[in-house]
């Protein structure tokens, strides 16, 4: 290993490595005996230690290529801690539901583990930024989670903060999924609570599986097969199964998934980085994480790293990993703030006890589950995992809940405010106003609609655009072309300036207000169409030469 570990930390060396004495697979315990898996109290703590341990090690080298090139090492040098994990999203979402389950028990409820986000400020980039934003304005879980709300659903927050679900439910992966499904609704929907799902589900099947392959192949059917996210797990597990290497099912991870959804902070493609940097890594620490360091250019590298070290965690417990990098954390995890967002309260605490109060809200969890404890050993009766109901959301779907006469053809998600700078849109509802970015830059998208018109038929509607940015409105009427103008954003570089570099995903609030948008009011006299069935067409286009493309906004369309 070639980063060196500083004098300070030799002392938490010698503590990590008595720590690790005393839960040594010696000292330990586990076998599945017929359907059931009986693990001792002692192992159990062990590999709760080493879900959290693995999290906080391979995010802190992940970080350095976190929406940035991949490494091209084989070995990439790993990173060691300052002498305390610095508090990270990719593991203090789960800190809060820890408190969230001592708070208010094991049947936790997603408006209550809301509750908790807010008093802890829990939110500070992506998905679970807009999530915080929605809580103090007085919207509940899980609302702040779904797409009518927050415009980043589909992202990876929900996937980086539910290696904690499956280690409360050891050997139980449909309890595990459960969870992590109902309480992720805090911050993601759809493809975002399916990383959640297929997380949590790795990690309960750790406990009870070493063959990283079964793990995978079996975490991915808890998810329906009508997910985009399920299909790209499917791709990769077929591409493997045909003797495909890992470099090449990263690149047709990427080529597939990663056109469809550009931001870098995007569930599909981080989820399907992770299945196979877990599969081919084999149960090896450094093969694992290492895959997920070299998978690929401008990834959430540091999430991917963490999910995946932390199944190595659930498998092996802390004998599986870099005594010298546990120890150079001396045993705590400690923050103020996050992304600029003042944790409440200030975090400093042991990891080696946050380890022992997953264990113990576990125990309570598994006994729930049918689970029985017998002298210090735990037996757990084994779950095959079982598919979901699938958890829908298509970006078409947006008109239902904004005008349900319009239908929506052609949005792409685009980046939002999620993932690396510099993606130009993002389709979403705020409020009355439906935001669209193409899909297809040269095709557009489209709103249409068939209707009756009246004796005096008319449309009107606003239409929007951020400043500095432009789009080619088009409106058809049957084949007739009634309307092909450029809705232009007036200049305003300090409102274009881009947020901070690390951790781009920036804040809820978009760098655009309602105040500095340009909206022009559309009206059309569709007479000559009187009483007449005709299908209208709105095209949104972005490829405006010598403009900078951007959103569409629409808001009170009215159509006479």
């Amino acid at each position: 290993m070639k980063a060196r570990l500083e004098a300070r930390g030799t002392t938490a060396f010698v503590t990590a490595v008595l720590w690790m004495a005393l839960v040594s697979p010696l000292a330990l315990a586990s076998s599945v005996r017929g359907n059931n898996l009986v693990i001792s109290r002692s192992e159990y703590l062990d590999r709760a230690h080493a879900v959290w341990m693995a999290q906080m090690i391979g995010q802190l080298t992940g970080l350095l290529f976190e929406h940035k090139p991949a490494s091209v090492l084989k070995g990439t040098p790993l990173v060691h801690g300052e002498g305390f994990a610095r508090t990270d999203d990719d593991y203090y979402y789960e800190m809060v539901a820890i408190r969230a389950f001592e708070k208010y028990g094991i049947n936790l409820t997603v408006e209550q583990f809301g509750d908790q986000w807010l008093e802890n400020s829990a939110g500070s980039w992506g998905s679970s930024a807009e999530a915080l934003a929605l809580l103090r304005r007085g919207v509940k879980a899980p609302d702040t989670g779904n797409p009518r709300y927050n415009k980043l659903w589909w992202t990876i927050g929900p996937e980086f903060s539910s290696d904690v679900y499956g280690t409360l439910a050891p050997g139980m992966p449909n309890v595990a999924a459960g969870m992590a499904r109902r309480l992720t609704h805090v911050n993601g929907y759809a493809e975002g609570t399916d990383g959640a799902v297929f997380i949590s589900g790795m990690i309960s099947l750790g406990f009870v599986e070493t063959d990283t392959r079964e793990i995978v192949r079996k975490a991915a059917s808890l998810i329906s097969p009508l997910s985009p996210y399920r299909q790209c797990l499917d791709m990769v597990i077929s591409m493997a199964d045909a003797g495909k290497q890992p470099e090449e099912i990263f690149r047709a991870i990427n080529e597939r998934w990663g056109i469809e959804y550009p931001a870098t902070n995007n569930a599909v493609v981080n989820g399907g980085i992770v299945a196979t940097s877990v599969w081919f890594g084999g149960g090896d620490w450094s093969k694992t994480e290492n895959l997920a360091f070299t998978a690929a250019d401008f990834a959430d590298t540091d999430c991917n790293a963490a999910n995946a070290g932390s199944v190595i965690g659930a498998i092996h417990g802390m004998s599986a990993l870099p005594a010298e990098l546990a120890a150079s954390f001396s045993d705590r995890v400690r923050g103020a703030t996050m992304g600029g967002v003042p944790l409440t309260p200030p975090v400093d605490e042991s990891i080696s006890a946050l380890g022992e109060r997953t264990a113990k809200i576990g125990e309570k969890i598994l006994l729930a589950h049918g689970a029985k404890l017998e002298g210090d050993d735990l037996v757990i009766p084994i779950e095959k995992p079982i598919t979901q109901e699938p958890e829908l959301f298509k970006l078409s779907d947006f008109t239902k809940l904004w005008a349900p006469e319009w239908s929506l053809e052609r949005a792409g998600f685009g980046g939002g405010a999620g993932g690396i700078r510099g993606i130009r849109g993002a389709t979403y509802l705020n409020g009355d106003i439906l935001s669209i970015f193409p899909r297809d830059e040269v095709r557009g998208a489209l709103l249409r609609q068939t209707a009756q018109l009246s004796d005096s038929p008319s449309l009107n509607f606003d239409a929007g655009v951020d400043p500095g940015r432009t789009w080619h409105l088009e409106i058809f009427v049957n084949n007739d072309k009634v309307l092909d103008k450029l809705v232009e954003g007036p200049l305003a570089a300090h409102v274009m300036e881009e947020p901070p570099a690390a951790h781009i995903e920036g804040p809820p609030d978009t760098k655009v207000s309602d105040a500095q948008r340009h909206w022009e009011h559309i009206q059309l006299d569709l007479s000559p169409y009187r009483k007449q069935s005709v299908v209208i067409r709105l095209y949104d286009f972005i490829l405006v030469p010598g403009h900078e493309a951007g959103n569409s906004y629409w808001k009170n369309p009215q159509l006479q």
